[in-house]
């Protein structure tokens, strides 16, 4: 989901009525967004710039799992309680965004479900589509047995 389609996936009075919870921000790179377990305030669609997505692995480090780009959606534990985020964020280049407040927005979703279920679903798209699986995939390029990706007795399931 691309910010084109997100923003497009709304009726045009939605699409401004979003860009009016909008505030302009800017990062440079390196800087931490968030890590798992805090608070998810904010949420972005992604202007110019790469964000790197990470999770902790014990032992390891923090593994990075995607890159978030341009015209993409930087977060989606804001719209799920517990409104925390599932994973970690670090800026790789310098960023330009639109940044919303999660409650407000939240609470514009909750006031018109003609606002809100067209959001909701694109979000979830990105959470629970997108996201997932680019996590389940790299969690076994990372870990999975050599072969089981093409062995389901190698113990990975489908």
């Amino acid at each position: 989901m691309n910010e084109a389609a997100l923003l497009t996936a709304l009726p045009p009075a939605s699409r401004d009525r979003l860009l009016g919870l909008a505030r302009e921000v800017s990062f440079p790179a390196g800087v931490r967004l968030f890590d798992e377990g805090e608070a998810a305030e904010v949420f972005w669609i992604l202007r110019s710039g790469l964000v790197a997505l990470d999770v902790h692995v014990p032992g390891r480090g923090s593994v990075v799992l995607e890159t978030v780009g341009p015209g993409e959606l930087l977060g989606w534990s804001w719209l799920f309680e517990p409104y925390q985020w599932h994973l970690g964020a670090r800026t790789l280049e310098a960023v330009r965004a639109y940044e919303f407040d999660a409650g407000r927005v939240r609470a514009e979703i909750d006031g018109d479900p003609a606002f809100g279920l067209p959001l909701t679903r694109c979000v979830a798209a990105v959470a629970i589509g997108r996201r997932l699986r680019a996590c389940r995939t790299r969690l076994l390029d990372l870990y999975a047995p050599y072969g089981a990706e093409s062995d389901p007795a190698a113990g990975w399931p489908e």
